[in-house]
């Protein structure tokens, strides 16, 4: 049921978000562009996470599915709680982060110990949360990994 209401408040809250909050550009790219990408590469790896999970790309909002693939996160809400305690720990702040580590740590209270993992992880990576992803996704993705040490959650 917590995980049903906050996949509710996640849709009522993300085209404000990405209207009002989002001032970069949407990326424009399919996913069939994306797996033609060489298969080491970060848009290859980004396209067979969309596929995957039967997604497409959302504009102004593609990091967040490539801090996914980074940090080989899943896509179940506590999940994605963790992988805004990782962004959080790698320096990100914005009000939408807060509030969703704010808001997901009260329904979720039994993964304290989870979040506070993906935190530690997130600050002992180098910040990899502000990058213009749409230049990188033809590198490889071991190689931002490593240069980054950016490890799974």
């Amino acid at each position: 049921m917590r995980a049903l209401i906050l996949e509710m408040i996640y849709n009522w809250s993300k085209k404000p978000y990405q209207k009002w909050f989002k001032k970069q550009a949407a990326w424009d790219i399919s996913v069939q562009t994306l797996i033609q990408f060489p298969k080491e590469s970060l848009g290859f790896h980004l396209g067979g996470f969309l596929l995957m999970h039967n997604f497409s790309p959302q504009p102004k909002l593609e990091n967040h599915d490539v801090f996914h693939v980074l940090t080989n996160t899943g896509i179940s809400v506590p999940e994605e709680i963790s992988m805004q305690y990782y962004l959080l720990g790698n320096g990100k702040r914005t009000l939408y982060l807060i509030f969703v580590i704010f808001i997901g740590t009260l329904f979720y209270p039994d993964k304290i110990n989870i979040f506070k993992k993906a935190y530690s992880k997130g600050k002992s990576a180098y910040p990899f949360y502000n990058l213009d992803y749409k230049k990188l996704l033809h590198q490889p993705i071991h190689k931002l990994q490593t240069t980054f040490l950016i490890s799974s959650i």
